[in-house]
């Protein structure tokens, strides 16, 4: 039998049960990451998988999602629709096997899917066991089936053909359950982000959202696919190869699709996914890319004359400085490192992946002379940046705790040693850190006062940065090196705090040292370490007493209650730190007691990078753009 007709017949036989789906319920965590907002997420994506899965397949060409205005959610594809017929191994139908027990589906053995995504392959079982109710319809065959679930997954009523169809999929309607998740109120726009994504990654496929609360919608297309992906990306950075290097190769079972783009910014931005889903710790793909991306480009280099002898050799991180790429790759029984799947560990990618690379990414080269020598041109730049920026680091290592000097004299330390318990504030001014030092807990808190505003890291590379002494300064005192040197488990505190005035230079500050961290020190970021002080912005006094607010409307809401009482009110509105006195900025902004504090998140890396290279990047038209658009909704604006 032809593998085409093979895949075509897909039906209960194909369905594979591996264990039951009791446990669900009870450790949640384990299936979808957590009760909280992402873990909510996760219910769409394991529907949405399914049928990105029939699209993968070439069965499915629309996929549409509906939040509803009760934040119940319906997935309709166009696909073959989930089998109906009696399951030999459980007794029930296909589709009930599917909804109602844990590990069955069609990718698991059988001729369902050869290739497939689903974060953890437990799929539409586990929405079922997490929501109290859930409508399952199959077109198929010609006619229309539908079953009802309640109360976690168990059948409200047996399957029932209802009538005809003309078309063929499957929708599946959904209601979270609230006694499981903490809060049930799906966002637009993680949703949209996310089959844009996979709109990129399955190009000539349809996803369509649709919400009911608000009337947005969107839909996605995209013939380039990840060709089109990191042309996004690149949105509003300068590009260095406006022809854009895509390839597509299929090499023994696995699907290959890498896209390559340099930018004239001094970080690397590669993307890369396995079966659709996203391996940010990268994994054999990128291991094979970067080895074979290397490769091609010193080759190029030296064969063409481009490489002189006082350039030293080209590293794989000259080689990496701007570039922007998407690796994609589709093959059946990805192996994956750990329970989180952030990384891909088939072996035998590796060398399919180079192969591509070192073959078409040559052939790019040869072919797009002047794309290449602006790319090689780029790499070089690179190298002798590199070279001066190892004795810039170098000087920051030499001034640090490396040879026993002491840490910038402007650092008042905390005499806590232990990292979990330290916290450091980033003050602006002298002004502020006067206070601030003041007013702290000395035992916990260290306070770093800044002078003005910090260099701008996305305009600048490491050697231009290490030149900055309130840059040297904040690095010496965060304790972690930086770059070659970098270690966070080195870090002296595990809360850094930043903490500028509510005004609009205060803002700007705050942006650049955003910029500085997100840039440099992604991990901390990541841990949880980073955060923003909120110090009021009045102080209300009525009858000696004294009350804080952190925005105009607690104020507004605070001296209404006042006045109701008929008592006089005095309203102070604190234009900068410095304007409190130590026992005020405790009380307000440093006391674990009563303090306001913003943990900073990066939960969308490409959006943040997106947003970090608008506002902070060399190109002024989408900068210009973004201002005109939320001119209007700033409100407050200190001038």
């Amino acid at each position: 039998m032809s593998e085409n007709k093979k895949s075509q017949h897909y039906g209960a036989q194909d369905i594979q049960v591996l264990e039951g789906l009791q446990a669900v319920r009870k450790r949640p965590g384990m299936y979808i990451g957590g009760t909280g907002i992402e873990g909510l997420h996760h219910l769409i994506w394991e529907v949405v998988d399914n049928s990105i899965d029939e699209a993968m397949a070439g069965f499915a060409t629309l996929v549409e999602v509906v939040i509803h205005k009760d934040n119940s959610v319906t997935v309709r594809d166009n696909g073959r629709g989930i089998p109906v017929e009696k399951h030999k191994q459980t007794g029930v139908s296909a589709l009930e096997t599917v909804l109602t027990v844990l590990h069955a589906g069609g990718k698991f053995g059988g001729e369902g899917y050869k290739k497939s995504g689903g974060l953890h392959g437990v799929g539409v079982s586990v929405v079922n066991a997490l929501s109290n109710y859930v409508r399952a319809e199959v077109r198929r065959d010609g006619k229309t089936y539908v079953q009802e679930y309640k109360d976690g997954g168990k059948p409200a009523s047996k399957l029932k053909m209802i009538g005809p169809s003309k078309d063929t999929g499957t929708t599946i309607t959904f209601t979270p359950d609230p006694e499981i998740f903490e809060v049930i109120e799906f966002s637009y726009k993680t949703v949209l982000d996310r089959l844009r994504q996979q709109a990129y990654l399955n190009k000539g496929i349809h996803l369509k959202l649709s919400d009911e609360r608000s009337g947005d919608g969107y839909s996605y297309y995209f013939e380039g696919g990840i060709k089109s992906y990191v042309e996004h990306l690149n949105n509003n950075k300068e590009i260095v190869n406006q022809n854009t290097f895509y390839v597509e190769k299929t090499v023994g079972q696995t699907d290959v699709e890498v896209a390559v783009q340099y930018t004239a910014t001094y970080k690397e931005n590669v993307q890369t996914f396995a079966n659709n889903i996203l391996t940010p710790e990268g994994g054999t793909h990128l291991t094979g890319f970067r080895t074979a991306l290397t490769k091609c480009i010193k080759d190029y280099a030296k064969k063409g004359g481009l490489l002189k002898d006082s350039d030293g050799v080209l590293t794989g991180d000259d080689v990496r400085e701007g570039l922007s790429a998407v690796i994609s790759v589709k093959l059946p029984d990805p192996q994956f490192e750990g329970q989180t799947k952030a990384k891909l560990g088939s072996p035998e990618v590796q060398n399919q992946v180079s192969q591509v690379v070192s073959e078409y990414f040559s052939y790019y080269l040869e072919e797009n002379p002047n794309e290449a020598k602006a790319i090689v041109g780029k790499c070089l730049l690179s190298a002798r940046a590199r070279q001066a920026a190892r004795a810039a680091r170098d000087t920051v290592i030499r001034k640090g705790a490396l040879e026993g000097m002491t840490l910038p004299g402007k650092l008042a330390d905390c005499s806590s040693k232990d990292a979990s318990k330290s916290e450091l504030y980033i003050v602006e001014g002298d002004s502020a850190g006067g206070s601030a030092k003041q007013g702290r807990d000395r035992a916990f808190q260290a306070i770093l006062p800044l002078k003005g505003k910090i260099l701008n890291v996305e305009k600048a590379r490491i050697d231009k940065m290490l030149s900055s002494d309130e840059i040297k300064t904040l690095i010496i005192a965060l304790g972690t090196g930086i770059g070659d040197n970098y270690d966070i488990s080195k870090i002296r505190y595990e809360r850094i705090i930043i903490m500028t005035d509510a005004d609009v230079d205060g803002a700007h500050i705050r942006t650049l040292l955003l910029t500085f961290f997100y840039r440099n020190f992604p991990e901390i970021i990541d841990k949880g370490f980073l955060y923003i002080a909120q110090p009021p912005l009045y102080a209300v006094t009525s009858g000696g007493k004294k009350q804080y607010a952190y925005t105009e409307e607690e104020k507004e809401r605070i001296v209404s209650r006042i006045e109701a009482a008929e008592k006089k009110v005095s309203i102070q509105r604190y234009k900068g730190l410095g304007e409190m006195n130590p026992d005020q900025l405790w009380e307000t902004t440093m006391d674990p007691e009563n303090r306001v504090l913003l943990q900073v998140k990066s939960e969308d890396a490409e959006r943040a990078d997106e947003v970090f290279s608008m506002l902070m990047g060399d190109a002024v038209e989408p900068r210009k753009k973004f201002i005109q658009t939320h001119a209007s909704s700033v409100k407050n604006l200190d001038v």
